[in-house]
């Protein structure tokens, strides 16, 4: 029987409490309301993703998670238009932003807290590198529907600018314009492709006429179909032992909810199926930050103007609380 929203709800109101006194880092939540890195849904419609860090607290994540202490950057106008002499939209705005949340996730870092960015669109996990990196750590686990590879080397641009949210794991690895590559206080790209795992693509992993030189590289790639077939708890031991083997301890972990099967999550810009059930993706999210290895993590892409119950939100909140219970 398929996994429903009130069925996962109804399971996670049955989830035991922890024990007092378990030991757990103190969770940050850091708001962040970011639509710039998506292109408009239809002509002169902005993004509505920017609502989501409103609507998922709205919808109980605070009381959820009960952070110690919460952060809400004020939003950035969006634009549809690419900066002059770039390719990609809101290109220098998104720099700037990212550069403000880096600066709010380092405080957390150095609070010895865990940070947990409640962001629009899939650009926002940058900002969590470059505080990564700032505060000694590296490596990227990259969960999400699609590996957002794309840039100016692999895809042509000409016709419609560049969506930084679909160039999120090349700009990561040091692949597009020098606008959201390059960051103060680090030198080259934020992370080796060695130090990456990309978990929950849900097309054809080696279709060249997708990413074609995705291949190519050092990233270590999970298809969704691997996923499934292995199972959350053994597809994390094989991540952890990619981090352990790459000796990384403090790795960022990025979430983006269209890795959710369609049947389950409509209210993101690219739904689509095979995809993570919500116990699954809790599960796996479990099993990763039991290994201690994840210093923070990034959740995005929820749009809540596809989701005007708000079922979905109550659902994310869930999740999300029983990933970091």
């Amino acid at each position: 029987m398929p996994t429903t929203r009130r069925t996962f709800l109804a399971a996670c109101a049955a989830l035991p409490v922890v024990a007092r006194g378990a030991p757990r880092r103190p969770l940050d939540l850091i708001l962040f309301p970011n639509n710039l890195g998506l292109r408009p849904p239809n002509p002169g419609v902005e993004p509505g993703t920017w609502r989501a860090p409103e609507m998922l607290d709205k919808a109980g994540l605070s009381a959820k998670l009960r952070p110690v202490h919460v952060a809400r950057l004020a939003r950035r106008p969006y634009s549809p238009d690419p900066d002059a002499g770039s390719k990609v939209r809101n290109g220098s705005a998104l720099h700037a932003y990212l550069v403000e949340l880096a600066g709010e996730v380092e405080r957390s870092l150095g609070r010895d807290a865990f940070p947990v960015v409640i962001g629009g669109d899939c650009s926002t996990l940058l900002g969590g590198l470059v505080a990564l990196r700032h505060r000694g750590g590296r490596g990227l686990v990259h969960i999400d529907g699609h590996s957002d590879f794309f840039h100016p080397g692999n895809h042509d641009y000409s016709k419609m600018p560049g969506a930084a949210a679909g160039m999120d794991l090349a700009f990561a690895t040091g692949r597009g314009e020098d606008v959201l590559t390059r960051w103060p206080g680090v030198t080259g790209p934020l992370v080796e492709d060695e130090d990456v795992v990309q978990i929950g693509e849900r097309y054809d992993v080696d279709d060249p006429t997708i990413y074609p030189d995705l291949s190519k590289t050092a990233i270590e790639r999970i298809p969704v179909q691997a996923f499934k077939a292995a199972g959350a708890a053994a597809t994390a031991s094989r991540v952890v032992a990619r981090l352990a083997a790459r000796k990384i301890d403090r790795a960022w972990m990025h979430v983006d909810l269209d890795v959710l099967d369609e049947s389950v999550m409509k209210a993101v810009d690219s739904p689509g199926s095979p995809g993570f059930t919500y116990e699954e993706l809790a599960a796996f999210g479990r099993a990763l930050l039991a290994s201690g290895r994840i210093a923070g993590m990034n959740v995005s892409i929820y749009d809540p103007d596809l989701d005007p119950d708000g079922s979905t939100a109550r659902a994310i909140v869930a999740c999300l609380g029983s990933m970091l219970a």
